[in-house]
């Protein structure tokens, strides 16, 4: 699908998380489109770097790269990240809160705050994955709507001069399990937030669209043991990032894609879900895992040890 009604050349973008997997990928692609893109991350893996060296000239008619150190769990690093955009651009029209974790050892349900394997401390009252996942996206959100009502420079956006904002969700979102419950909650709140704004295209002329990617071969998977054991070579199949980036794009420049859309995306694959009467993801290829209940298994050991969690009171 390459359907562009709403081009996005001579645009800007803001993508948090885009330093690896998913965000780098759909970064990559707007650049390739000619859209500007700030590049929000705690690091840069290689290749990110080597698209920031590659876009760094300035020139009329030509897209840029910057990249802004950003731990997006701190809002005021949030709002200087809008601010250089701001000024690096001149405006900002497409925002993507991609950054995302897998519930690792250090901020995962079954660690709970002031364990050993855990970075959550009591003391703070807040989980990292929670922030990172839910907090970040919520709040960006709402950052890019003011920035889109108030700009700076730049013409306020109208129904017919859009604005979008591209989340990321997951397949998780319409599905539990119990290795990693947070990680499924906060799934389900980004699918919720995403239909809950569907009306502002239409009132505003803002697009708030996500997409549920399945099983995708990032460093969020193969970068954490505990997690990739769960996919079996033998039987599973992986989806691209690249694959899930083009469905981002098709969330921004799709007419029969409106605000408020969720676009799952596996292997050659891809679906509208519903927010009601959803079957949920169909046993495709890049959609599911065989070996979860290796993952049952490891909570249960975990549960098994004398005063699970009782010490962290």
């Amino acid at each position: 699908m390459d359907v562009a009604p709403f081009p996005v050349e001579g645009k800007s973008a803001i993508v948090t998380g885009a330093g690896s997997g998913i965000n780098y990928c759909f970064a990559r692609l707007l650049l390739s489109r000619g859209c500007s893109v700030l590049l929000a991350d705690l690091s840069l893996r290689p290749e990110a770097q080597s698209l920031i060296e590659q876009y760094s000239e300035i020139a009329s008619n030509k897209p840029r790269a910057v990249y802004v150190k950003t731990d997006v769990a701190d809002w005021k690093q949030l709002q200087t990240m809008f601010e250089v955009a701001d000024q690096e651009f001149g405006d900002v029209d497409i925002v993507c809160p991609g950054a995302g974790i897998f519930e690792p050892h250090w901020s995962n349900f079954w660690h709970p705050p002031g364990s050993e394997a855990s970075r959550d401390q009591t003391s703070e009252s807040r989980y990292a994955l929670l922030d990172i996942n839910i907090t970040h996206p919520i709040r960006t959100t709402q950052m890019a709507i003011a920035y889109f009502l108030s700009p700076s420079r730049g013409a306020k956006v109208t129904r017919t001069h859009p604005k979008w904002i591209v989340h990321v969700s997951s397949i998780a979102g319409q599905n539990a399990g119990l290795p990693t419950p947070l990680y499924y909650a906060s799934k389900h709140a980004i699918s919720g937030f995403v239909y809950s704004l569907a009306s502002l295209e239409e009132r505003l002329g803002i697009r708030v669209n996500g997409v549920a990617p399945g099983i995708i071969k990032t460093p969020l998977w193969t970068d954490h043991p505990e997690k990739s054991k769960l996919f079996d070579d033998s039987q599973d199949e992986w989806a691209t990032p690249e694959e899930v980036a083009e469905a981002m794009l098709a969330c921004i420049v799709d007419e029969d894609l409106p605000g408020g859309t969720i676009l799952e995306v596996g292997k050659n694959h891809r679906r509208k879900v519903p927010l009601h009467n959803n079957p949920g993801p169909p046993n495709a290829p890049g959609l599911t895992v065989s070996d979860i209940q290796s993952g049952i298994d490891e909570v249960s050991r975990w549960l098994s040890r004398p005063g699970w969690g009782r010490s962290m009171l």
